[in-house]
């Protein structure tokens, strides 16, 4: 068993140190996907599972790339090299060292741009306007790309330290990464979807389309956005289904919270109201709402009336909008119709609602019918048009 660890020791090194990069960033996305498949009650179970497992994993996959480590070393010396004081003392002073100082400014470089990364890109990024909505702009774009970038910069430091330390145990590095292009371009041939995914990612990304926490709608669904990066973006709507869509699907992304929202309210009376009083009415209201304590700071710009704007079946409609802080304008809105329509019943403002009158044949009391002298069909005597024949009565 040994002779043949020393015989694969390159190989079984490159495997389990991929292994041990894969499981490691894995376990939070499985983690996540079992999140949306297993009731709310089970998901503490799963994630102490999930825990356990990756746990394990990665302890057993760091011991079989020491012992790997190890049997590199004997094959390139002998075993007997190997398990002198000598040897190792020689070895740890020549190639142990530099392993050291390889993986601990590894680590060192990769907590430096955790902590560095945000800051960078926070004095990086800019947004338009001033205050606290601008500040809450900057916060979810600088959040968004410094998750992103500190994965990236983690994984480039990552594959390059292993590297150097496979080249410094004595391994030939230069066919790995000859056969790291090679399977590099067959997989962006195989996985060109993949390839357009992270592409269209990046471009979200950099123009800003949205961020985590706004709300869109994109490749038909609209949302929540609880994650976004290069790859894909997932939301969640207002029954709490999670969608999870490549960000190559991305073909028109509407961001219902950029910036500012908006008020947009269609309010119907009756054709014989006043006008000019009702449209004093909303703009009352809209102001009395934009004084509240409550509603008042989600308001950037007074809900008021804009136009009248449709004359439909039943009701003249009398368009109304407004600007609301992100986020806020549904609650705006819903507030705005309850006091409405308080007010308008205090001011006996009707709102209307489609109807009609059926007529099944049966006069009122008093009334005489006539009759059509065409068909015999009984008519109101205000009739001057028979009801069922159309000819004229009293011909």
């Amino acid at each position: 068993m040994w002779q043949w660890f020393l015989d694969n020791a390159p190989y079984v090194l490159v495997v389990s140190a991929v292994v041990v990069l894969v499981v490691l960033p894995a376990g939070g996305w499985i983690k996540k996907s079992l999140h949306s498949l297993v009731p709310v009650k089970w998901r503490k179970g799963v994630d102490r599972g999930m825990a356990i497992i990756v746990r394990f994993i990665s302890g057993l996959g760091l011991i079989v790339v020491l012992l790997a480590l190890v049997a590199v070393i004997a094959s390139e010396e002998g075993v007997s090299a190997v398990i002198t004081e000598e040897s190792i003392f020689q070895w740890f002073i020549e190639h142990g060292l530099s392993i050291l100082v390889v993986v601990l400014s590894a680590y060192t470089i990769y907590r430096v741009s955790r902590l560095a990364v945000p800051e960078v890109v926070e004095r990086s990024v800019h947004v338009r306007g001033r205050g606290r909505r601008a500040r809450e702009e900057l916060a979810k774009r600088s959040q968004t790309l410094s998750s992103i970038l500190t994965g990236v910069i983690g994984i480039a430091i990552g594959l390059i330290a292993f590297f150097m330390v496979l080249a410094e145990v004595g391994v030939n590095i230069a066919p790995l990464l000859a056969g790291a292009g090679v399977v590099g371009i067959a997989i962006g041939f195989g996985a060109q979807s993949l390839i357009r995914d992270i592409l269209n990612g990046l471009f979200i990304l950099m123009e800003d389309q949205y961020n985590k926490g706004d709300v869109v709608k994109i490749a038909g669904i609209g949302g929540l956005v609880e994650d976004v990066n290069l790859r894909r973006t997932v939301l969640r709507d207002l029954d709490g289904i999670v969608h999870t869509i490549p960000n190559g699907e991305v073909k028109t992304a509407s961001n219902y919270t950029k910036d500012w929202s908006r008020v947009n309210l269609n309010v119907p009376v009756a054709y014989g109201e006043d006008l000019d009083h009702v449209i004093k009415v909303i703009n009352g209201v809209g102001e009395e709402l934009s004084r509240d304590e409550v509603f008042g700071p989600m308001i950037i710009g007074t809900p008021k009336v804009l136009r009248v704007d449709n004359f439909a079946d039943s009701a003249i409609e009398i368009k109304v909008l407004g600007e609301t802080k992100p986020l806020k304008q549904w609650e705006v809105t819903g507030e705005l119709r309850k006091r409405l329509k308080k007010t308008f019943d205090l001011e006996g403002i009707e709102i209307p609602w489609p109807h009609r009158k059926l007529y099944f044949g049966d006069l009122p009391a008093g009334k005489e019918a006539v009759l059509c002298e065409t068909c015999s069909q009984g008519n109101p005597n205000s009739n001057k048009f028979c009801s069922n024949c159309g000819a004229k009565i009293g011909q």
